[in-house]
């Protein structure tokens, strides 16, 4: 008999385990930014299995698919998803986000903010 910790919602413990076993998966391959969007994304998701887990079937069904879509391998050389996997997954996550109305949770990549920023600064000042 499965024993569930109470104030959990039926599935949460699966799901946060999915997460971090496929986090911990990709911590063997990954690094640099590819590592850090896959542990925002599982930051996010941790969080999100736990703010709906009381709330509705839908909500909870939007979550889990989430879920899935992260930790499901879509490649089929290799152990690793790819990172324009993360990329997609980020896209779903953030989606899912959005419809739960939780814009505080959206995963950002920093790594496309700094290389355009200073490419922009430096060319306005070269035209001055």
């Amino acid at each position: 008999m499965t024993v569930e910790e109470r104030g959990s919602g039926p599935g949460t413990d699966v799901l946060i385990r999915k997460v971090d076993s496929h986090l911990a998966a990709l911590r063997t391959g990954l690094q640099g930014p590819e590592l850090e969007l896959a542990e925002q994304l599982a930051r996010c998701l941790r969080e999100l299995v736990i703010a709906t887990a009381h709330s509705s079937a839908a909500d909870r069904g939007l979550v889990r698919a989430a879920v899935h879509y992260f930790v499901l391998r879509r490649e089929s050389r290799g152990r690793l998803l790819s990172v324009r996997s993360l990329a997609a997954a980020q896209r779903v996550v953030n989606k899912a986000v959005r419809q739960l109305g939780r814009p505080d949770l959206l995963v950002e990549t920093r790594r496309e903010r700094p290389s355009r920023a200073p490419a922009l600064s430096t060319g306005d000042s070269a035209l001055r």
